[in-house]
């Protein structure tokens, strides 16, 4: 796994990346969008000299279609166009294309460079950053993957303008775990920040942005591979994966965020039950989910389905579904476990208290 080699909070969009691509040495430039990418946000770039000499490659949107097909596709253009272990692969986009982009850039030709500029706030605060890249496979979320950081991440509160409602609820959802699990003052900034659709404040979102990569940077940096206390960003997604890969087996997909939102509740609860989190707090949080957050149909029937989902996560170990919890703001509580009647209390808390 390659050291990260910078993180940059952008001020000024156009600027800032032709300053990151000219730290960079690479010989050829490849650009990656998916279609929608391309629609929205490439039209903010594609005036930069680098980017019109460079090779643009747009992928199918959607994380449904983050598979091994077009990772194929990605390598296949790569080949063709003789790409080299010294080329930059830039990729412009959200969740998707970061993680697919990242996934390929590391095995093609056993890694060539990367550059991130993600464009949703999903990926700015979660997938962009960190180093993991992978893919869906038979069904399961990023169940193909490897470490491998970007030599540079570029953040922009430029594209959060771009976005729908549903996606910035989505990225926020990684900011109140990050909040939750470093506590303290980002907690309540985090939980008093004006979420509303006619309220946003983008200036002070890309503070926030800023605050909640620190947090998660501070962790990576001291576990790059995820061997102990990087296992704290996995709080809310044992379940939110569930539901998440749920959701696109009932070909009604969620965005990962509002999937990990409802894990946030359910694990939160675990916590409360388990650890001993106050249980003011979990009102706290429950209150601001309820405030923004769509309630997500999780019929009682959908438990078992649920739970055989769970035990296909990858950080179970010993045959036991594995848990990041917390025993209170910024207290984490790695490798826990519940029992099945204790995971289906927490889905039925979610039920209880959303519909």
């Amino acid at each position: 796994m390659k050291a990260n080699h910078s993180i940059v909070i952008s001020q000024q969009l156009i600027p800032d990346v032709e300053a990151a691509l000219d730290a960079l040495a690479y010989d050829r430039l490849f650009v990656l969008t998916d279609d929608t990418t391309r629609r929205l946000c490439y039209p903010l770039l594609e005036k930069l000299p680098a980017l019109q000499a460079g090779r643009l490659i747009s992928i199918r949107p959607g994380d449904m279609h983050k598979d091994m097909r077009q990772v194929a596709t990605v390598w296949q253009i790569l080949s063709d166009e003789g790409a080299s272990r010294h080329s930059l692969l830039l990729n412009l986009g959200g969740g998707m294309v970061t993680d697919l982009g990242g996934f390929a850039g590391a095995t093609f030709k056993r890694g060539l460079h990367t550059f991130n500029i993600p464009t949703t706030l999903m990926a700015s605060v979660d997938a962009a950053v960190g180093g993991k890249t992978g893919v869906n496979f038979n069904g399961l979320k990023n169940e193909v993957g490897s470490f491998y950081s970007p030599d540079c991440v570029l953040i922009s509160g430029e594209f959060l303008r771009t976005l729908d409602y549903d996606n910035l609820l989505s990225g926020y959802a990684e900011m109140l775990k990050h909040a939750l699990i470093s506590g303290g003052e980002l907690y309540g900034r985090t939980l008093g920040f004006d979420l509303g659709a006619n309220a946003m404040d983008y200036v002070a979102l890309n503070r926030l942005v800023g605050e909640s990569v620190a947090v998660k940077e501070g962790i990576v940096s001291a576990d790059p591979q995820e061997q102990g206390l990087r296992k704290a960003l996995n709080f809310g997604h044992t379940v939110g994966h569930a539901v998440e890969s749920f959701s696109f087996q009932q070909d009604r997909p969620l965005l990962h965020g509002l999937a990990v939102a409802v894990g946030l509740a359910c694990e939160l609860y675990l916590s409360y039950r388990l650890c001993g989190f106050p249980q003011a707090e979990l009102q706290r949080l429950v209150g601001f989910l309820k405030t923004y957050y769509h309630r997500t149909a999780l019929p009682c029937e959908a438990s078992e389905a649920l739970y055989e989902l769970m035990t296909h996560d990858k950080k179970n170990e010993g045959g036991r579904i594995n848990f990041t919890l917390l025993a209170g703001l910024g207290q984490v509580r790695l490798d826990q476990s519940a029992s099945k009647e204790q995971i289906f209390e927490a889905l039925d808390f979610y039920r209880d208290t959303f519909f």
